[in-house]
C-alpha cells in the first residue's frame, strides 16, 4: 500500500461580481447593498441581511456608475427611492480613491 500525502483541504472563497465594473473579487472586499422588504436599500456591512442583495467595488466610481446607469436598480429589482441615492452618494464619498483597486487607472 502506498503511502498517500495528506494534503490540507482547500478552502473555498466566495467570489462576487460588482454590478457596476463587472469585475470579479472577494466577497468581503466588495460592499453588499440589500433591498429591504418595505423597498428600501440598505448598506449590508455584515453580509447578513435578509433581502436580495447586489455588490459593488469600494470605489467610488463604481458607485457613482451603478446608480447613474440603473445597475443597481436593476440588480436590486426596485426603484431607488431620492432618499436612498442621497445616502448611498453620501456612503461613496467617504472612499479614498487616491489607491486604485488591481491597478485601475484614474480616468
Amino acid at each position: 500500500m502506498k503511502d498517500k500525502q495528506l494534503v490540507p483541504p482547500v478552502k473555498h472563497i466566495p467570489q462576487r461580481t460588482c454590478v457596476a465594473c463587472r469585475k470579479t473579487g472577494v466577497k468581503r472586499e466588495l460592499v453588499r447593498l440589500v433591498r429591504l422588504p418595505e423597498d428600501e436599500v440598505d448598506i449590508d456591512l455584515t453580509g447578513k441581511k435578509s433581502g436580495r442583495g447586489a455588490y459593488l467595488c469600494p470605489d467610488r466610481v463604481c458607485w457613482e456608475n451603478a446608480l447613474k446607469t440603473g445597475r443597481l436598480e436593476s440588480a436590486l429589482r426596485t426603484t431607488l427611492k431620492s432618499e436612498n441615492k442621497e445616502k448611498l452618494v453620501n456612503y461613496a464619498k467617504g472612499f479614498d480613491n487616491n489607491n486604485n483597486r488591481q491597478g485601475r487607472s484614474k480616468n
